[in-house]
C-alpha cells in the first residue's frame, strides 16, 4: 500500500510493505512487509531488507543499507558526508561513507548515525550520536554514544 500523497519515484518495493503519507522515496530498493511511516526520507543508493519499519521523521540518506527485521525510531538522521558539504565543494560524492545496520538492530527515536556499522541485534538509546561501530548485541547511550551493555 502506498499513500496518494507519498512519492516514490526510481525504486523498487517489495509485497506487503506499507508506505505512509508525505514520505519521498527515489532510487532505493526496500524489501517486503515493510512499514514507513509519514514524512520519511529515503535518498537513492538504500538497500532496505524485509520487515523494517522506518518511523516518521526519519531521514535515510545514500549509502546506507539496512539488513531484515530492524526497528528505526521516529526522526533517526543519518549521515554519509562526515565533512559538509563536501559534494558542493569538490564535484564529488568520493568522501562520501556508508553505514549498514545489520539484522535485528533497534534505533531509537532522534538518534544520529554517523557512517557506521551497527552490530546485529544492537540497540542504539534514544537521542544517541552514534560515531563509532556498534558490536553485535550491545546497547550504546548516549552524545557520543558509549556501550551500556555488552554481550
Amino acid at each position: 500500500m502506498i499513500c496518494d500523497t507519498a512519492i516514490v519515484k526510481n525504486s523498487d518495493v517489495g509485497e506487503g510493505t506499507k508506505i505512509w503519507e508525505f514520505v519521498n522515496i527515489y532510487g532505493c530498493s526496500i524489501g517486503c512487509n515493510c512499514n514507513i511511516g509519514s514524512y520519511v526520507e529515503i535518498q537513492s543508493g538504500v538497500t532496505i531488507g524485509d520487515k523494517v519499519v522506518v518511523s516518521s521523521h526519519s531521514f535515510i540518506c545514500s549509502l546506507v543499507t539496512i539488513e531484515d527485521d530492524v526497528f528505526i525510531g521516529h526522526g533517526v538522521m543519518t549521515i554519509n558526508d562526515v565533512n559538509p558539504p563536501s559534494f558542493r565543494r569538490t564535484g564529488t560524492k568520493e568522501y562520501w561513507q556508508k553505514t549498514l545496520i545489520k539484522k535485528g538492530a533497534v534505533i531509537g527515536s532522534n538518534a544520529t548515525l554517523f557512517p557506521v556499522v551497527i552490530g546485529k541485534n544492537a540497540v542504539i538509546g534514544a537521542g544517541a550520536v552514534v560515531t563509532k561501530n556498534v558490536p553485535d548485541g550491545c546497547t550504546v547511550m548516549g552524545n557520543p554514544a558509549i556501550i551500556v551493555v555488552s554481550d
